[in-house]
């Protein structure tokens, strides 16, 4: 039996209850049932007026009073990200400055953590700190045009990710594409070090078949296969290729098209749709998890969009839902991103470049006459045997019996 250890989670996701379901309460979780005190240091609801400290079961919430970058202007969004370096480390240093920590745990976005990892490790010099690389930016900023290599700003984001990189003992990446471009262009980093940690998750018990009638209570119909989108609507999604690929199929009768979610491109998308008169797709806001859940259990076919132009390998979470409901995947992406290529090497998916609405098509027919209860059922045994919490755990807590 593994030392019980003091781990402390660092994210700007709101992890306020780790009793939900996601990447994140599940993994740490798993740390909470293996007998480790678990610190979670993350920003509080927005609800809130000061930071926070609480204890519930068996885990301790550091709720760190922040701006509100989900969702907003560029603008605004970045002047958040640089303000939470100081924010956490205000919190950090006066709520949990005698907790000795053996593991430092956080995720990126975002890269500004870098200070506090640091003022962890100075504190806790035989403490390990194990980054989860969500997400490589500023590169995926320049990506897409957001932001210029000519920016000064672009330059103090690209030395705040080598800050974090060099602060990180480990850095675990989404999936093999991921570990090749760090080693391959952050060269001064021990590439052994480098290792593919995926998003995982628990497994929920699957329970009686949910009824139909979730689909009904929102309006979308039961008689047709539905080609189901969800998450995040934002420019790495690259909504004008999903327009381009919904008004391509905007006269179908043998499926439906349906995208829940929000982010800043929604309006662009709701535009579209309010301005034709669609009958096989709907547009629906985020909603509760438990109703999303119960929808996609009833969906035939998710789907995963990226922007074309992307040069790193994302590596989109909502996978996992897909996979964890036996449906299959259509992933239309960048050509550096392996989400495709892993699916359709497993046989649970079907993989076309992000470019022409034509392509994506020629998927939706192909989907349509393939046997997807049994590519759902090869997704599914994939995620049991790479994308659970139990493999995340393991490769995160061995690096201490080899130190």
């Amino acid at each position: 039996m593994e030392k019980r250890m003091n781990v402390v989670f660092l994210s700007l996701a709101q992890v306020s209850d780790i009793n939900g379901h996601g990447i994140y309460s599940d993994l740490l979780r798993k740390f909470r049932n293996e007998g480790h005190h678990v610190f979670v240091v993350c920003p509080c609801n927005q609800s809130r007026i000061h930071t926070s400290y609480e204890e519930k079961n068996g885990v301790v919430y550091l709720l760190v009073k922040t701006m509100d970058i989900q969702k907003t202007n560029p603008l605004k969004k970045g002047i958040g990200i640089l303000l939470y370096e100081r924010q956490f480390k205000q919190a950090v240093k006066r709520h949990l400055n005698g907790v000795e920590f053996d593991l430092i745990l956080y995720v990126t976005p975002p890269i500004t953590l870098a200070g506090v990892v640091k003022y962890l490790k100075e504190k806790n010099p035989k403490a390990i700190s194990y980054l989860m690389l969500k997400d490589i930016f500023p590169q995926n900023a320049v990506d897409i045009g957001m932001l210029s290599k000519k920016s000064p700003i672009y330059w103090y984001f690209r030395m705040k990710e080598r800050q974090l990189y060099r602060q990180s003992d480990f850095i675990g990446c989404m999936s093999l594409a991921n570990v090749e471009y760090i080693r391959s262009h952050e060269w001064y980093y021990p590439k052994e070090h480098v290792e593919v940690a995926p998003n995982s998750i628990e497994l929920q018990d699957e329970g009686d078949v949910v009824s139909k009638d979730i689909l009904r209570k929102y309006g979308i119909p039961t008689h047709v296969p539905i080609f189901v989108y969800g998450g995040n609507l934002g420019k790495p999604q690259g909504i004008d290729y999903l327009i381009r690929c919904l008004d391509k199929n905007r006269n179908r009768q043998d499926c439906f098209f349906l995208v829940i979610g929000s982010g800043t491109e929604y309006s662009k998308l709701e535009q579209w749709i309010s301005r034709n008169t669609l009958n096989n797709m709907k547009l629906m806001r985020g909603l509760p998890k438990k109703d999303y859940d119960q929808i996609v259990s009833c969906c035939d076919v998710g789907l995963i969009f990226l922007d074309y132009r992307f040069t790193i390998p994302n590596y989109p979470s909502r996978l996992l839902s897909y996979l964890e409901h036996k449906i299959p995947v259509i992933c239309a992406t960048d050509v550096c991103t392996d989400i495709g290529r892993i699916a359709e090497t497993n046989g649970y998916g079907y993989w076309c470049e992000s470019v022409r609405p034509e392509d994506f098509t020629a998927l939706v027919d192909k989907m349509l006459c393939a046997d997807r209860k049994q590519m759902g059922e090869r997704g599914y045994q994939f995620l049991k045997r790479n994308y659970l919490v139990e493999h995340t755990y393991e490769l995160v807590v061995r690096h201490f019996s080899k130190m």
